[in-house]
């Protein structure tokens, strides 16, 4: 059975919850007030549960919709708010809504690294494999770096929905972000999480999707076959620059996305050095 959204992401309204039907656990969807080129039509949060509730990514500070948070989860207790990761997009709004409920933080603390929140800091140190208890329903997280290395992926137990933050994306691929983000532990991250009994993903941005293992396997692919454009690539031209190559490998790619296309490529290079098939020497790489 598929999911089917209440609405399409071309017409939700930001800061309305929409039901995911065909889940047994009431789980609403929220769309941020931040679209953008990076975000899409906006941040997913999600709100879980019935009595106890949870709210999964934040999203950015905005007063607005921390207001509509509040009148979604009003006359009920909010136990937990879960951060898939410390991007500007997903957990800044968490330390205000803390206050606001006195809900315990979950997630993982920020990486040195650019672009993270250091505002958030977790109730207490929480590890992979950690479940969360909310006697109607039970959450599980699963360490998933990657897109960067505190990234967590939640896991609804009982209906195998996975929540994926920015593991894996609806319509679109990840940003890895070296040298915090590792192309080798998201491939096997992604590796890891196909072996879970899923039935859905739900994503940071975009719709969710009822063809799990299908994305995975996709994306796992697409990363194998850019990486070996990478490789045909260096062949091709030989010993370059990262500005050199990133036009020949991603040359499927819209001109405005290439700085970010640089970051990812730059984590296949990495890698592929890692394995011994690449070396770079004085910003010039070249295969072996």
């Amino acid at each position: 059975m598929s999911i089917r959204m209440g609405l399409t992401m071309q017409n939700m309204e930001p800061g309305v919850p929409i039901p995911i039907q065909g889940t047994e656990i009431p789980v609403k969807r929220i769309l941020g007030r931040n679209p953008g080129p990076m975000t899409g039509p906006g941040t997913n949060t999600y709100l879980i549960g019935k009595e106890k509730l949870c709210l999964l990514d934040p999203g950015p500070v905005d007063d607005k919709q921390l207001s509509n948070f509040l009148n979604a989860i009003k006359g009920n207790k909010l136990e937990y708010i879960l951060v898939t990761h410390t991007h500007g997009d997903h957990s800044p709004a968490a330390k205000a809504l803390q206050i606001e409920t006195g809900a315990e933080l979950v997630g993982l603390v920020a990486p040195d690294a650019i672009g993270q929140d250091h505002t958030f800091t977790p109730s207490r140190i929480w590890n992979d494999g950690d479940e969360i208890d909310c006697d109607e329903y039970q959450l599980r997280l699963i360490h998933t770096p990657g897109h960067v290395s505190n990234h967590i992926c939640y896991l609804l137990v009982s209906e195998g929905l996975l929540f994926t933050g920015d593991h894996i994306l609806q319509g679109t691929t990840s940003v890895i972000l070296p040298p915090d983000g590792d192309m080798g532990a998201y491939l096997n991250s992604l590796r890891s999480i196909k072996a879970l009994p899923l039935r859905y993903l739900a994503p940071g941005h975009g719709a969710v999707m009822d063809k799990p293992h299908e994305e995975i396997d996709h994306l796992i692919d697409h990363r194998m076959r850019r990486e070996r454009k990478v490789l045909s690539g260096l062949a091709k031209i030989g010993r370059c620059t990262i500005n050199e190559l990133v036009l020949v490998v991603y040359d499927d790619v819209a001109e405005h996305l290439i700085p970010w296309a640089k970051k990812t490529m730059l984590a296949h290079l990495i890698k592929l050095e890692r394995d011994g098939r690449i070396v770079e020497h004085d910003g010039f790489w070249k295969t072996l």
